[in-house]
């Protein structure tokens, strides 16, 4: 696939859940295009086996739970000390266990949610302040199909992504006035590591469900953040992008 080259030269990124996956290709492919990256991952052997694989001088990484506003807040504030945070990307997430609703553990169900969900409102409310000061934002919150149909036997998964839609067009709209752009992507199924945490029903059920039949491709994914995250977008926010082969059609 030929890959259209966007330009962030002088721009600042952040990428949550940044050590692999979506997030990983997101930071290689904004490091190629000449912008500072900066990952947040809570695996930390992950984060440093990204830095040693990439090993690039504008590449730097920080361990957060982005479920923890303290320490999202501790660490947005050392950084926009020294530079703005041009671009925010809200990709961390789990999708947790395989579980009928009245079945599914309490605190697992509240950890989904938190980490898919507040997490990316921890990161918006602290990064935001940042945007609007230099009224420069670019900001792609990453949902899910889920979140539009609701996956059987997923609730917290998709209730979390269900939220992150709604969040996006409100903020969206909040910051409308402003050359600040936030949207939300809702991905089919892609291979990935999340597809890991699944059973293997469970992501037959996913992919039967595509018109496409077959997985999200991570650099298809990767292009779409990329336009929303530049300057060429100047006129959509508040909007939800699907990225689904068919699956969701509004």
């Amino acid at each position: 696939m030929k890959k259209i080259t966007f330009d962030f030269s002088k721009k600042t990124a952040l990428v949550t859940g940044g050590a692999q996956g979506f997030g990983l290709d997101i930071a290689k492919r904004f490091l190629k295009s000449g912008a500072r990256v900066i990952i947040w991952d809570i695996d930390s052997k992950m984060l440093a086996k990204a830095e040693k694989d990439i090993s690039n001088p504008n590449l730097s990484s920080n361990t957060i739970d982005v479920s923890n506003y303290e320490e999202v807040e501790k660490c947005i504030n050392a950084i926009t000390e020294k530079t703005n945070i041009d671009i925010l990307i809200n990709n961390a997430g789990i999708t947790g266990p395989t579980a009928s609703l009245w079945e599914y553990d309490i605190k697992m169900w509240k950890k989904v949610v938190d980490i898919n969900l507040m997490g990316t409102f921890n990161c918006c409310r602290t990064i935001v302040p940042n945007m609007i000061k230099n009224n420069y934002g670019r900001i792609v919150n990453v949902a899910s199909v889920a979140g539009k149909d609701g996956n059987a036997n997923a609730s917290a998964y998709s209730v979390g992504k269900a939220g992150i839609i709604g969040l996006t067009k409100s903020l969206g709209k909040e910051l409308a006035d402003k050359n600040i752009a936030v949207n939300t992507i809702t991905p089919a199924g892609a291979k990935t590591r999340i597809l890991d945490q699944m059973t293997k029903e469970h992501v037959q059920r996913m992919l039967s469900k595509v018109p496409r039949g077959r997985f999200l491709e991570v650099e298809e994914f990767t292009s779409l953040v990329c336009w929303l995250s530049s300057e060429e977008n100047t006129f959509s926010t508040a909007a939800v992008f699907d990225i689904s082969g068919g699956r969701s059609t509004y």
